[in-house]
């Protein structure tokens, strides 16, 4: 079977391809559009970890799959904080968090690329998987927001997710940067 169509970079797509159908429950309204909102995010969230899982322990990592996965979080993360500001979701000063977490993608983005021309690796630290774990909990209780049930405070779980997240990246991001800075002349 050829490397670069086997299941993990099918899944991998897959989260790309949910993207449109996530940007589409937008101009439902609530609550149907907020829960099928959240459904295709958590069938991507459940992607993003068998994809990397599946193609590690059955040996089937690519140099496709090495380069989809982070652009397909990337992708989901930005379309996502942007249609939630886009339709007032996240508002006032929250929006702060949402731009810190959008400009370190970019910057992280460019950073491995400048690297990845040197031929030099950048790690995702224990850390960093902690920010996005809480940046797809953010995202996901935002998505819910009002049409979560009266027990759930989706809304504020949301914020506070999005805020210490992008605490983290602030954190990650500096330690990637200097990381980066020490292989630029």
């Amino acid at each position: 079977m050829n490397k670069n169509l086997n299941l993990p970079n099918l899944l991998t797509l897959s989260r790309i391809f949910v993207i449109p159908g996530i940007i589409g429950t937008f101009y439902l309204g609530e609550p149907l559009g907020n829960w099928i909102a959240v459904t295709l995010y958590f069938f991507a969230g459940i992607t993003d970890f068998f994809d990397g899982y599946l193609a590690r322990s059955q040996g089937l990592t690519s140099k496709l799959g090495a380069f989809l996965d982070p652009v397909a979080d990337k992708l989901m993360v930005v379309s996502a904080i942007i249609m939630l500001v886009a339709f007032d979701k996240i508002e006032g000063i929250h929006i702060l968090a949402a731009m810190i977490i959008m400009c370190r993608e970019i910057l992280v983005s460019g950073l491995r690329e400048f690297l990845a021309d040197l031929a030099i690796s950048v790690p995702v630290t224990k850390l960093a998987k902690w920010k996005t774990a809480l940046q797809l909990i953010a995202i996901g209780a935002l998505l819910l927001g009002n049409a979560s049930p009266d027990w759930l405070p989706a809304n504020n779980i949301g914020f506070i997710c999005l805020w210490v997240s992008a605490i983290l990246t602030v954190i990650t991001g500096y330690d990637y940067l200097k990381t980066g800075l020490k292989h630029m002349d």
